[in-house]
Order: structure tokens, then sequence, then C-alpha cells
């Protein structure tokens, strides 16, 4: 699985990447077929509290799963991003099984 990260404003350190790969690696076993996940991380207003934003999106089953979640901290916003992916994962899966 190829995981895609982008920054904008702002130049991510190795740590970070390296936490959001073995995070969505951990993804790998629930998705079958999924060769890419996007991974966007965006600073807005940096002297502001919860300034930083985490977009996970990638391709199943024939949709399109997108997670958006702001955090004090990039690993807190790709945390409950990942959290609500795979909470989709789950409904889309369910979805394929009843029909």
């Amino acid at each position: 699985m190829d995981i895609r990260i982008q920054t904008l404003r702002f130049d991510a350190t190795r740590q970070l990447e390296d936490y959001i790969t073995k995070k969505l690696s951990r993804l790998e076993r629930k998705l079958e077929g999924v060769e890419a996940v996007d991974v966007q991380l965006k600073l807005v207003k940096p002297q502001t509290a919860n300034n930083k934003v985490a977009i996970i999106s990638l391709p199943f089953m024939g949709s399109t799963i997108r997670a958006e979640k702001t955090a004090d901290t990039f690993e807190d916003a790709v945390n409950a991003c990942m959290d609500v992916v795979k909470g989709q994962i789950e409904k889309v899966k369910d979805k394929v099984r009843q029909a």
C-alpha cells in the first residue's frame, strides 16, 4: 500500500511521517485491494489552539472514504481520522455483505 503524505504551510518531520505510516499500515489488514492512501496535513492559524488538520482519503470498494479532523497535534488529528476511517470501512463492508 502506497501512503502519500502531503503537507501544506509547513515541513513534516521524519518522526511524524513514520508515525503516520505506522498507523496507516495497521489498516492494511482490513483493506484488500487498496493501492494508495492520501494523507494531507495542514497548519491553519499557527497562533491558535486546535490548528492542525489531517485529512485521510482512500478508494475502497467503489467508493471513496474520507475523514477530516482538527486537533492540537497532528498525531491526535491522525488518530481521530483513523477512528472515522475504520467505522466507514465497516459500513461499506456491511453494505456489500447485505447486497
